[in-house]
């Protein structure tokens, strides 16, 4: 199994941080430091509960004055680069709140080496207004890592971060947002546009559809935006979205063939499948492949997950698939034993079907 995002903070991360620390403060005292971030409780902390604790820490152990602690990690946080380093801008969030503008310039300065997405809402909660209005400049930046944040950060539905409701129940003071980063040349731009997009469809799926169409032709960059903002509703095979895209909703296909390597597999195991897919017409038709597995869950219950095989135009004959899927256990998948289901999804109507029992492998 893949290390857990937790276990990057560890004691040579530490040692190394205080060493960046003391180049700034030499006043500040290491030890005292390390022997709170390691206490009693270190090691039941999840991920973002050791995030929030090392934030709480730095306020025992940096100066009491909140703009002489920015002061400090802006100096270092050209060097302190990448997802770990989330901590700076979460000290913002917790000590911030009364010092906007301060915390402002901090948190656009700490999105470029980090990632200020989580803490700007809490911003955006105690002044929707005032924030929005800001973002909307991040969205005119040089800087696309300041650019991303302005889309990324008030996502209604940001993962591991509590919902905007605000956003949930009115997304148009987003959409001017949006607009400004519809063509951005920066892919990782885009993919944040997709995904607040995305984040639209789940409560206004007719919103989603009307920017569609307002949106699609555009610019290139602008069509893959769309494209995937819509993907739950091209999963959920809404009519107007795969009119929209393209898709036949009853297309002249059918699945033959559907055959699994084993019925019979552990965790850990991998299984292959196999199916042909007939286009019985004479009529050409854009096809959106996928596979669906239903797993098993703790309390026996089962969770669909579709996973995507292809997007093509099919003329009339047959075309082969084989797919491998594995059942090894991830940090955001955990499998369990059971009666599996495995289907195969065209234009989102599933048409075939096959059954397998996955089971826990003995120890040794």
């Amino acid at each position: 199994m893949a290390e857990a995002l937790k276990d990057m903070y560890n004691r040579p991360f530490f040692n190394q941080f205080c060493l960046l620390v003391k180049q700034v403060y030499p006043e500040f005292d290491d030890q005292m430091f390390m022997n709170l971030i390691f206490d009693h409780e270190w090691n039941t902390r999840e991920l973002k509960q050791r995030i929030r604790h090392i934030t709480h820490t730095l306020s025992k152990t940096l100066p009491p004055s909140y703009p002489d602690v920015i002061a400090i990690l802006s100096k270092i946080a050209p060097t302190c680069k990448g997802f770990e380093y989330l901590f700076f801008p979460d000290f913002v969030e917790q000590y911030g709140l009364a010092h906007w503008d301060i915390s402002i310039s901090a948190l656009k300065l700490f999105t470029v080496s980090s990632s200020s997405e989580f803490a700007v809402r809490s911003f955006i909660e105690k002044d929707p207004k005032k924030m929005m209005a800001i973002m909307e400049d991040w969205a005119k930046d040089d800087n696309h890592h300041v650019r991303r944040l302005a889309s990324e950060g008030c996502r209604p539905r940001l993962p591991w971060s509590p919902p905007l409701n605000m956003f949930k129940v009115d997304p148009t003071p987003i959409l001017p947002i949006l607009s400004l980063l519809k063509a951005d040349e920066s892919e990782y731009v885009r993919k944040s546009v997709a995904n607040n997009l995305n984040d639209i469809s789940k409560d206004h799926p007719d919103l989603l559809k009307k920017i569609c169409i307002e949106w699609m032709g555009q610019n290139p960059h602008t069509d893959w935006i769309i494209k995937h903002g819509c993907r739950t509703l091209l999963r959920k095979a809404d009519p107007e979205t795969l009119h929209l895209f393209g898709f036949n909703t009853k297309p002249d296909v059918q699945i033959k063939e559907l055959t699994l390597s084993t019925h019979h597999l552990s965790v850990g195991d991998s299984l292959t499948f196999h199916f042909v897919l007939e286009n019985q017409s004479l009529d050409f038709y854009k096809l959106r492949i996928e596979y669906a597995i239903c797993f098993v869950k703790s309390n026996g219950s089962t969770s669909r997950k579709l996973f995507k095989i292809t997007e093509n135009t099919y003329k009339g004959g047959e075309v082969s698939f084989n797919r491998t899927h594995s059942f090894k256990d991830l940090s955001t998948r955990k499998h369990y034993a059971g009666e599996h289901r495995l289907s195969i999804v065209i234009n989102g109507t599933e048409m075939a079907e096959a059954f397998f029992q996955l089971t826990i492998p003995k120890n040794d």
